[in-house]
């Protein structure tokens, strides 16, 4: 089995700056896609950022110039710093990864549980 387990969520002010981590453990072969969602109440889960084994990028248009996303391929963890943080960045936010269980065998999406992360004065 695949688990991913984030860390890093928590309360901070307008404008300060988190750290969220995720490290994907289990039957992995190879993680070709590690990224970010969000979903705020009320609203769709959407795409925060995400990041290629090669280290291709793709962010949002709303965090560009704020968030950054990285990853270590020999620990299977990803990273998104986030600065200049925005009440309208509060959401719950999940890790997921696009991986190959065995060399040659089918492409698997897994979620992590979510991390809460509130922007609020």
């Amino acid at each position: 089995q695949v688990q991913l387990v984030e860390s890093g969520g928590g309360l901070v002010q307008p404008g300060g700056s988190l750290r969220l981590s995720c490290a994907a453990s289990g039957s992995i072969f190879s993680i070709n896609v590690m990224g970010w969602y969000r979903q705020a109440p009320g609203s769709e889960r959407e795409l925060v950022a995400k990041i290629t084994s090669g280290g291709s990028t793709d962010y949002a248009d709303s965090v560009k110039g704020r968030f950054t996303i990285s990853r270590d391929n020999a620990k299977n963890t990803v990273y998104l710093q986030m600065n200049s943080l925005e009440p309208e960045d509060t959401a719950v936010y999940y890790c997921n990864a696009l991986l190959m269980k065995v060399p040659t065998g089918p492409t698997f999406r897994f979620w992590g549980q979510g991390t809460q992360v509130t922007v609020s004065s």
